[in-house]
C-alpha cells in the first residue's frame, strides 16, 4: 500500500466563513502528513465514482450552497466505502440546506447562533459573537481527538445544533437563557462529534467561524486531529505525543 493518501478539499459558499483562507491554514498540515491535496470550488468531484474511490479524506468547507443528486449520492457512497469526511462550523454543519440526505450523513445541522442583545447589534457578523465555553466530555478524555484538551472559552458564533442519537459527542456547548431570548431553559448542543457511516468516519467541529477562531490552539488541534482520525486507513495517534501525531496506515 502506498504511503501517500489523497485529501479532497471542497470549499466555497458564503464568503463570511473565509473558506479559502480557512482551508489554506490546513493544507500544509495535510501535506506534511502524507496527503496529496486536491482543491475544488464545487462538490462536482463527488459525482465521479472512479475518482472518489481513491479519495481517503474529504475536507468539506462549503457553507450553504447546493448539491446535485448525483454529487450527493457519490459522496454518501464514498463515505460508506471508507472515505473519511471532516470539517468545521458552517462548512460542514450548514452545507446544502436543500438536502436532508446530506444532513443525515453528517448527523447534526446548524439551527441558529443566538447573538447579542438587540440594542447591541450593529448589522455586522459580530452581532452573533458571544462568550461561551466548550465543555469536553469526561467520557471522551481518552479519545485521540480530544486527549489532553480541557474546557476552553471562545468569543464567536455559538452554534445551536440539531443532532441525532447516532453521533458520538466529544464536547458540548450550552446556550444560556438571556432576558431577550424566547427559550426559558439552557440548551446544550454537541460542539464536537464523530460518526461512523458504513466503513467511513466523519468528524465535525462547530467552532471555526473565521480564521481567527481556527487559530485558537484548542480549535486548531481538534480540527487537525479530527482530519487525521477520519481519514481512511488511520489508526489512533500516539497518546504520548502532545500534538496530533503521525497516523499510520492500518493493515
Amino acid at each position: 500500500m502506498s504511503s501517500e493518501r489523497t485529501a479532497l478539499v471542497v470549499r466555497g459558499g458564503w464568503f463570511g466563513h473565509q473558506p479559502v483562507e480557512a482551508t489554506g491554514m490546513f493544507l500544509p498540515f495535510l501535506e506534511a502528513h502524507g496527503f496529496r491535496v486536491d482543491v475544488h470550488d464545487s462538490p462536482a468531484p463527488y459525482a465521479d465514482a472512479g475518482y472518489m474511490a481513491g479519495v481517503d479524506l474529504v475536507v468539506q468547507c462549503m457553507t450553504m450552497s447546493t448539491i446535485e443528486p448525483d454529487e450527493l449520492a457519490g459522496l454518501r457512497a464514498a463515505v460508506a466505502a471508507g472515505t473519511g469526511m471532516a470539517g468545521w462550523h458552517g462548512g460542514i454543519a450548514d452545507s446544502y440546506r436543500n438536502s436532508s440526505d446530506y444532513q443525515q450523513l453528517v448527523g447534526g445541522l446548524f439551527a441558529c447562533h443566538p447573538g447579542k442583545a438587540p440594542e447591541e447589534c450593529v448589522g455586522e457578523q459580530s452581532d452573533n459573537y458571544v462568550p461561551y465555553r466548550v465543555n469536553m466530555l469526561p467520557a471522551a478524555a481518552g479519545h485521540p481527538i480530544t486527549r489532553g484538551i480541557e474546557d476552553f472559552d471562545l468569543v464567536t458564533e455559538q452554534y445551536w445544533v440539531l443532532a441525532d442519537a447516532y453521533v458520538d459527542v466529544l464536547a458540548t456547548t450550552t446556550q444560556a437563557v438571556r432576558p431577550w431570548d424566547e427559550w426559558d431553559r439552557p440548551i446544550t448542543s454537541p460542539a464536537v462529534w464523530t460518526r461512523r457511516w458504513g466503513r467511513g468516519r466523519l468528524f465535525v467541529c462547530t467552532p471555526g467561524h473565521r480564521v481567527e477562531v481556527l487559530e485558537n490552539p484548542n480549535v486548531r488541534t481538534l480540527v487537525e486531529r479530527g482530519m487525521l482520525w477520519a481519514a481512511r486507513g488511520s489508526t489512533d495517534p500516539d497518546p504520548s505525543r502532545g500534538d496530533a501525531g503521525d497516523l499510520s496506515v492500518a493493515p
